[in-house]
């Protein structure tokens, strides 16, 4: 049964309303503003307010205004029981939150007519918001069981390629953690302050792993070769980081249109090579017109290239690799980005020891 307190100082209009509304509702009493408050903050707060507005003390303008302050009582319907009907009177009950006003002498069809509406739109009201709390509750369910599935395919994915490979599973780990404390890092940086948001940097660490997905056009004879390579097959070796975006990009086509994460993937994998002076492939790009997607994980590359140990090269110590990113600033690598891993060195070193192979 729905529960209904009546604020008024005057025991007539109490003793009507009661006779009129005790037959279908759960009714609770209140002669003063203070005492209504008290009654409104209860363990079982009332569903429908029927609020005398010249009161004693505190009147029942103040009283809606503290309960519309409060967010135990804001969703509490009030109807304003008065002798006022001045315009400007209603007005100020209205923005205050009324939902209603019922003039003095009460009408007995009316107050039950305008208990039972009000009643009835908040069940609504409530009822609806009910359903969207249950349907954000599906759909963030719906959406984190999405984005799992996504990551699980981009690791396995990003796993196959690096099973042709020379490197090691850990390596797409490695490499994600580098991108993210750098970018986490230069997240204040002026540079790269309007790109870096949270979002940006939470789609970089989920594309990294695919930087190197191209390896897998690449023939076994180059790509497993146990020494360096010839020329010739160099520039096979080279061809991955294009062949890589076209994967993704045939992908995005498929999906009708770019994502966000879609092209950041993209530039991830045809960009890591490029270096700052010009010098790098597939395009030759130079300086701030390599994305910073690629500059970043450029660096995150090479240093964990510079500390794994291959069929070609012995591992190289955390502080050798370091010295040699350092002193390829400016040729290698953005001059910014190198400070920053200058900086980062030791959480590179212990990122570096938490996935070790």
């Amino acid at each position: 049964m729905p529960r209904i307190l009546i604020v008024d100082d005057e025991s007539f209009y109490i003793d009507v309303l009661v006779d009129l509304l005790q037959d279908d509702y759960q009714l609770s009493i209140a002669k003063n503003g203070e005492s209504a408050l008290k009654r409104a903050f209860n363990y079982t707060p009332p569903d429908l307010i029927l609020l005398d507005v010249v009161m004693p003390g505190i009147d029942g303008y103040e009283v809606c205004r503290q309960l519309k302050a409060d967010k135990r009582s804001a969703g509490i319907p009030i109807i304003f029981l008065t002798v006022k009907s001045e315009v400007d009177d209603e007005i100020r009950g209205f923005e205050l939150g009324a939902v209603d006003y019922i003039s003095k002498p009460v009408s007995p069809p009316i107050v039950k007519s305008r208990v039972n509406n009000h009643l009835m739109l908040n069940q609504s009201k409530k009822l609806l918001e009910d359903q969207t709390r249950i349907l954000e509750q599906q759909v963030k369910h719906r959406t984190l069981e999405i984005t799992h599935t996504q990551d699980v395919a981009i690791y396995c994915l990003a796993s196959l390629a690096e099973t042709r490979d020379n490197e090691t599973g850990h390596h797409i780990r490695r490499t994600q953690h580098y991108i993210r404390v750098l970018a986490e890092f230069l997240q204040s940086h002026p540079a790269f302050n309007a790109y870096l948001d949270d979002k940006t940097i939470g789609l970089l660490f989920k594309s990294a792993p695919l930087h190197d997905i191209g390896k897998v056009g690449i023939s076994d004879k180059v790509l497993l070769k146990p020494g360096k390579l010839n020329k010739e097959e160099w520039e096979e070796m080279k061809h991955h980081c294009q062949f890589g975006c076209d994967a993704l990009l045939r992908a995005e086509n498929e999906l009708g249109g770019g994502t966000f994460f879609l092209i950041i993937a993209k530039e991830i994998a045809l960009t890591h090579h490029e270096r700052w002076d010009g010098s790098g492939y597939p395009h030759g790009l130079k300086g701030s017109d390599i994305p910073i997607s690629g500059r970043l994980m450029a660096l995150a590359d090479v240093y964990d290239a510079l500390i794994s140990k291959r069929v070609y090269k012995e591992a190289f110590s955390h502080e050798e690799a370091v010295n040699i990113i350092i002193s390829e600033k400016g040729t290698h690598f953005d001059p910014d980005i190198v400070d920053a891993f200058e900086h980062l060195q030791d959480e590179f070193h212990m990122i570096a020891k938490e996935y070790i192979d």
